[in-house]
């Protein structure tokens, strides 16, 4: 209602939360709104004692400072708690940007889609990475094994340490889930003739799907946790107690996304005979992600690729120039093949699978989304094709042992 019907409401977004703020309870509907109390790090009068930024109160503050009349729709500007930045972002992002951050070391791949940042130690990476950040771009840190204790994430010592443990494993090629000793799954991480064999004789294609997670890695694993924590990329950002990690410090009373952390392993598809499909189909993750590659199996047995061949593979990829020097490159290791889309295609891509599955004969039901169910890995031709009749470009990415691939709320993505 108008503030002259309610003298309890004021003319500002402040007055409204202050007043209704101290009626509302948690778990109650009676105030009939969504609005909780906003709590300020800084002093009362001013901004300079806050020590880390609050989207909610800088907006708040625009509505109080300029007097916006209450029938009108304030126009929002939220000032950066961040000096001496580029004003024009998109320009920075398209151009070199090389005077503005020529302290950095990093380049631009994927048709400068995607920002790879080469040096993990450089304190002024997150500098960039805002800018990028900004427009919803995929960012690739380098080098991040090489401040872990890498005896701790071998296949061997998880192995060793939680091999009785029982959990959910998934056979990618039939999508049957059997919970099982993780030991089974180890054994057979680098020694093929270990792994379960299924119909014709074809061996397994197995993940061990976010075993363990969240408070239960913590608990489980609290070395790997503490290893994995002091090694993230972007601290800024991506640590739990990172003062730009806005997801951190919502309050208690936000249903809050799973933020993990969790360990996801996988065989590697080179040791399968079908190299059409992947061991994450396509999907999108509600919260930003950072996933870095910790370990890189190298698989022994018959019928596996030769390390030139698993390379041969990668190239015949459409990749990007500085992606093919890196497979050159001796002293990396590439383990994981990433797919990337823009969440911006997301509705083209919906409709292309859909129309997809109609021509294969299967059955598409009003109620399944083939991105929310996770039923597709997009293989080369399908993307050509995704390409070609949608306008849908793929960006694919390398990853390298020690790389974080960190993918901004909506980006769909196949692994």
């Amino acid at each position: 209602p108008p503030a002259s019907q309610n003298s309890e409401q004021g003319s500002t977004l402040r007055d409204l939360l202050t007043t209704t703020a101290g009626k509302l309870r948690l778990g109650s509907t009676d105030a009939g709104i969504a609005f909780a109390p906003v709590y300020s790090t800084g002093t009362a009068s001013g901004k300079s004692g806050r020590t880390m930024p609050n989207i909610l109160d800088d907006i708040i503050a625009s509505v109080v400072e300029n007097k916006i009349p209450p029938n009108r729709a304030p126009k929002i500007n939220v000032k950066s708690e961040i000096k001496d930045e580029p004003k024009d972002d998109k320009k920075c992002v398209q151009d070199d940007c090389s005077k503005l951050y020529s302290d950095i070391q990093y380049s631009w791949i994927c048709d400068k889609h995607v920002l790879w940042l080469r040096d993990h130690k450089n304190n002024n990476n997150w500098k960039l990475f805002k800018e990028c950040w900004k427009q919803g771009r995929p960012v690739l840190v380098s080098g991040m094994h090489k401040k872990m204790n890498f005896s701790l994430w071998k296949a061997e010592s998880i192995s060793l340490d939680f091999g009785n443990q029982q959990a959910d494993i998934l056979n990618c090629k039939d999508s049957i889930i059997s919970n099982t000793n993780v030991k089974e799954f180890w054994d057979g991480f680098e020694d093929v003739s270990k792994r379960q064999k299924i119909k014709n004789g074809e061996t397994a294609l197995l993940k061990l799907k976010d075993w363990p997670s969240g408070e239960d890695f913590k608990a489980m694993m609290p070395a790997r946790y503490e290893d994995l924590l002091k090694s993230l990329p972007l601290p800024e950002y991506c640590s739990p107690e990172g003062k730009l990690n806005l997801a951190s410090h919502l309050p208690g009373f936000f249903v809050r996304p799973d933020l993990g952390p969790r360990l996801c392993s996988a065989y590697g598809v080179a040791a399968t005979k079908d190299h059409d499909i992947g061991t994450t189909n396509l999907h999108i993750e509600v919260s930003d992600v950072v996933n870095i590659l910790v370990y890189v199996g190298i698989a022994k047995g018959n019928g596996v690729l030769s390390k030139s061949g698993v390379l041969k593979k990668f190239e015949e990829e459409d990749l990007d120039d500085l992606l093919r020097k890196r497979l050159k490159d001796s002293s990396e290791l590439p383990g994981a093949l990433w797919h990337i889309y823009a969440g911006k295609d997301a509705d083209k891509i919906r409709e292309f699978l859909q129309k997809i599955a109609k021509e294969q004969g299967l059955e598409v039901l009003p109620e399944h989304d083939p991105i929310r169910d996770q039923s597709w890995y997009v293989n080369k031709k399908l993307r050509q094709r995704l390409l070609d009749e949608y306008g849908v470009k793929t960006c694919t990415v390398i990853q390298f042992l020690g790389d974080a691939v960190i993918l901004p709320a909506g980006a769909l993505h196949q692994v």
